[in-house]
């Protein structure tokens, strides 16, 4: 009975139980806290589901689900059964506690703390290291996949003679299976001592033996099995010298054996393997001997081996061997290197030409109609004119263009090209309806010749494709854009909310309800409920704006969407739209790659494809993976008004592609399939060139002894238009290199020599999907040492009177000049460099084109157009930066300048022959169907017809034979 009894401070009060309203109130707040909290994990889990299901890659979803699910439940219990029987065997093996020493009292306090609940101590331990050993291995599910999908390469690495595969695919899941281990093996060495501590197998200060026999039997076992371990470890370290990554000379990334690992560390490890083996051997043996005497010798003399054979006799051999003749003891390793990383680059093929690169005027007349037809002369830089974009064809002030636009090919022209996004920072009342209800999409496509500009508009580009909404060359298209690379947000579509298109200028608006097939449909309460969770946002839950027919769309950029569907791809950091069909499809280039292909050298891809251009819009993704092999394997589209995504199989020998393709079967379209309409759209992506383009800075060399020397290292230049000090992007061009017999679309790039800035490689691969040498790589090695570089020729510009003069005015009168892409086109021995330049007024939002600079040679033109600047330099009294023409010949001396301008009856002359001239060359240009080069011969002709009217009129004035 309680003590009802008074006290000194009067009557104890006394302390019930809660009431039953109380506790039933608890235990509801309880369940309902409980179910909240499972339908947020639960929540996170069905919108996913729901996703993968509307793109229709659902068995991404469920195979990466369940291989994640396989390898937690699998290495989770072994884990938990590792440790767990160690700690129920070290219990069962406890010794009679009889004559307790002090230690062992001390001890049974907590041994009697432990006893009701042993069986839940073991139960939590076991399912905590479980859980956590679980986690770990559901990281490794890409490992998984491509050791048990994986597919021979045919190429066998040149030391052990192992298939490639065994490096990529195999090798990884050993060394995770070999880590796994090895935490079981301690986790449970722990676990096992704790416990023979605990119950007296194990003592540290009583008298007598310190372990009892069952004891000493059992942590035996466990070392012998983490010694044994440590001999599998050896072995694979073996096959881990070909993928092992150090620095060497001129590159860091160096990866496969040298010398001093073929005869050092591969024996080093071999010796230390057996040693190991023997050592675990002895541990095995303390079953029947009962001792540690001979293991424990054992285990000391193989930490001796490890420091002595594998740490000191490899110091020894580089340090005496090696180094004294480096490069000839390193000759045959170099050889293998510089073979495997070619192979695995794809550059194997690429062998350089010599080409003089010294550009001299010796036919004037013929060379200027070469350089016409040598190149589509973009003088639209893609990122320079996208202010005017913004400025002209905006419309809206909710409508944006990205701040770099894309080169595409339309109808044989190479075409600027931007879509109007949506800009949510352009609508004036912002609220939740506006923003996920009301304005939803993008509307239209907007482009532009890269070779021209509009006559009238003092240098606009001329647009083939304009206007709200947008007419012109692309014919009858889909134009509104859900799914784009500024369309980050959400947007709930197609239900009782209609959505704007765009407003009308005399006043309305244009609306639309979406009715393509993407998008989760919302009609329901659970998945409303489950958006609402996983969004954070409750509206979506009970608004009115949601009923039948409501879809909510998101992932929406191309590049995630892409990454959702085939997480085993490294996505290219430009997709860019193409008009196919009725549709603008976003193409996305996609990468296979791996670490493991042995010798071939690794690269870091974030470091490799930054450029003066580089931003957050074109970051590859994946960027700090470091990878020694690499495949553009893919082509992906996007639809941008219904998110259909589609992955294109487009290198059919890869055989990473082919092991996911084993492990997500279905997912790739094979490249048969791909439309022609679409392949005439695809080009070669810039990453992967500027991948390669990395590794032949130093790779063109093929030899060991100058690679080794490093004596004809490259590097690509600086960007010289821009301030920073950032490499200068790769241009797509459609040029005519030497030996072809017509312009091919082309992504091109030049080098100069490590840490100096004259010209020294042209680089340039086929990039039209449709040519039967699409990807092949043509490297132009400049035998001229004198050749100026890209930061060389804009020095050269920069101080040409003209332009200096020119650029002076401009900014005396509070205007900003913007320097376009320096394109570098080689042209009758030499090369041709093109660059225009843009002003953009005091109060102008956007720059246009002001005029034009050629340099070719010591030449020097700058024009208000091309063909002026061109005729400056080809012309015969073309302006050079100096007061003399190079000689023709080395040694030859100088000739003197040009003579000034014809005039009079010679002026007449001249205009005429060029006439002439110009009418032949649009009648050649016209037969063989080049309309660019046509266009621009009745330019000159219209010019050359003036120029003949004003010599006539100046020879009919009364003073003009004077």
């Amino acid at each position: 009975m309680p003590d009802r009894g008074g006290g000194p401070t009067g009557p104890r009060m006394r302390v019930g139980r809660p009431s039953r309203r109380v506790r039933t109130l608890l235990m509801t707040l309880g369940v309902l806290a409980v179910l909240a909290m499972v339908f947020v994990m639960f929540s996170g889990f069905w919108t996913d589901w729901l996703w993968y299901r509307s793109v229709r890659y659902s068995s991404v979803f469920t195979t990466t689900l369940w291989t994640k699910i396989g390898l937690f439940a699998v290495f989770g219990l072994l884990m938990a059964a590792a440790v767990g029987v160690n700690i129920w065997l070290a219990h069962r093996l406890r010794p009679p506690l009889s004559a307790m020493s002090l230690e062992q009292q001390s001890l049974d306090r907590y041994r009697m703390g432990i006893a009701p609940y042993k069986k839940w101590v073991l139960l939590a331990i076991t399912a905590l290291v479980g859980l956590i050993a679980g986690a770990s291995a559901t990281s490794q599910w890409r490992t998984w996949l491509m050791w048990v999908n994986g597919v021979p390469f045919g190429q066998k690495d040149p030391q052990f003679k192992m298939d490639v595969a065994f490096y990529a695919f195999d090798l990884p899941w050993y060394r995770f299976l070999l880590g796994f281990g090895f935490a079981a093996v301690v986790l449970s060495l722990i676990a096992a001592a704790l416990t023979h501590y605990l119950y007296g197998g194990l003592r540290i200060t009583s008298p007598g033996a310190r372990a009892t026999g069952a004891a000493t039997g059992h942590l035996s076992v466990l070392l012998g099995l983490f010694v044994a371990l440590k001999a599998v470890a050896y072995w694979l370290d073996r096959y881990g010298l070909a993928v092992k990554s150090s620095d060497f000379k001129a590159t860091s990334n160096w990866t496969g054996l040298r010398y001093v690992d073929a005869n050092a560390y591969l024996p080093a490890k071999t010796i230390l393997f057996c040693i190991a083996v023997i050592c675990a051997v002895l541990f095995f043996a303390t079953l029947w001997r009962r001792t540690w005497q001979l293991p424990v010798i054992g285990f000391g003399l193989m930490v001796l081996s490890a420091i002595l054979i594998g740490g000191l006799y490899p110091a020894i051999v580089q340090k005496f061997q090696v180094q004294p003749n480096e490069q000839a003891k390193e000759a045959e390793y170099i050889r293998k290197n510089i073979e495997a990383t070619r192979t695995a680059y794809g550059i194997d093929g690429v062998k350089p030409t010599d080409y003089s690169g010294r550009g001299q005027i010796k036919d004037a007349q013929k060379q200027r109609a070469d350089a016409d037809s040598a190149a589509s002369y973009r003088i639209n830089d893609p990122n320079i004119v996208s202010p005017t974009f913004q400025q002209l064809e905006q419309e809206r002030k909710y409508y944006q263009f990205p701040s770099t636009l894309d080169i595409d090919r339309y109808k044989g022209q190479d075409t600027v090209i931007g879509l109007r996004e949506l800009n949510l920072q352009g609508v004036d009342k912002r609220n939740w309806i506006n923003d996920h209800f009301t304005y939803t999409h993008g509307y239209g496509a907007v482009a532009a010749k890269g070779t021209d500009t509009a006559r009238g508009t003092g240098g606009a580009p001329e647009f083939t494709e304009s206007g709200l909404p947008s007419k012109g060359s692309l014919g009858d298209y889909e134009q509104r854009i859900y799914y784009g690379e500024k369309t980050t947000q959400y947007s709930i579509v197609g239900g009782p909310q209609k959505e704007l298109d765009y407003e009308k200028d005399g006043g309305g608006q244009v609306t639309t309800s979406y009715a393509g097939k993407g998008g989760i449909d919302l009609s329901g309460p659970l998945n409303r409920a489950a958006y609402a969770v996983a969004f954070s946002e409750p509206q979506i839950l009970y608004s009115g704006a949601i009923g039948d027919g409501s879809k909510i769309l998101y992932n929406r950029t191309p590049k995630e969407r892409v990454e959702a569907v085939a997480p085993w791809l490294t996505i290219d950091g430009d997709a860019y739209p193409a008009v196919v069909g009725k549709r603008i499809q976003w193409v996305v280039d996609a990468y296979t790659t791996t670490n493991g292909y042995p010798y071939a050298s690794r690269t870091t891809l974030g470091e490799t494809t930054s450029d003066s251009l580089t931003d957050r819009q074109r970051a590859v993704v994946a960027q700090q993976n470091q990878v020694n092999y690499i495949r553009n394997s893919v082509k992906a589209t996007v639809d941008a008004y219904d998110g259909t995504v589609t992955l294109y199989e487009w290198d059919e020998k890869d055989p990473v592609l082919k092991t996911w393709k084993k492990a997500f079967p279905g997912t790739v379209t094979p490249k048969a399939e791909i439309p022609d309409e679409l392949k005439a759209h695809l080009r070669y992506p810039q990453d992967m060139f500027k991948v390669q383009r990395e590794l032949l800075s130093l790779y063109h060399v093929t030899e060991p002894a100058p690679f080794y020397n490093a004596s004809d290292a490259w590097q690509v230049p600086n960007d010289p238009t821009k301030a920073d000090s950032n490499a200068v992007p790769p241009y797509y061009l459609s040029l005519k290199l030497p030996g072809q017999e017509r312009q091919q679309f082309a992504l091109t790039t030049t080098f100069t020599p490590s840490g100096r800035p004259n010209l020294r490689a042209f680089m340039a691969v086929d990039a039209d999907a449709m040519s039967r040498d699409y990807g092949k790589i043509r490297l132009m090695r400049v035998t001229d040492d004198k050749v100026d570089g890209p930061e060389q020729v804009q020095s050269r510009l920069n101080r040409h009177d003209p332009i200096a003069t020119f650029v002076r005015d401009l900014k005396g009168a509070d205007s900003t000049i913007k320097y376009g892409n320096l394109l570098t086109v080689p042209l009758d021995s030499g090369f041709l460099y093109v660059e225009p330049i843009y002003a953009q007024g005091r109060g102008s939002e956007f720059p246009l084109l002001s005029k034009v600079a050629v340099v070719y040679g010591q030449r020097i033109g700058f024009a208000d157009d091309l063909g002026g600047a061109l005729s400056q330099v080809f012309g015969e009294s073309a302006p050079d930066d100096g007061t003399t023409t190079p000689p023709t010949e080395p040694g030859e001396p100088p000739t003197q300048p040009t003579e000034p301008p014809a005039t009079g009856d010679a002026a007449l002359k001249d205009a005429i022959q060029d006439a002439q001239k110009a009418y032949s060359d649009g009648q050649a240009a016209m037969k063989r169907g080049d309309w660019a080069a046509y266009g621009k011969s009745q330019e000159a002709l219209q010019e050359a017809l003036q120029r003949a009217a004003d010599a006539e009129a100046r020879l009919k004035e009364p003073d003009s034979g004077g």
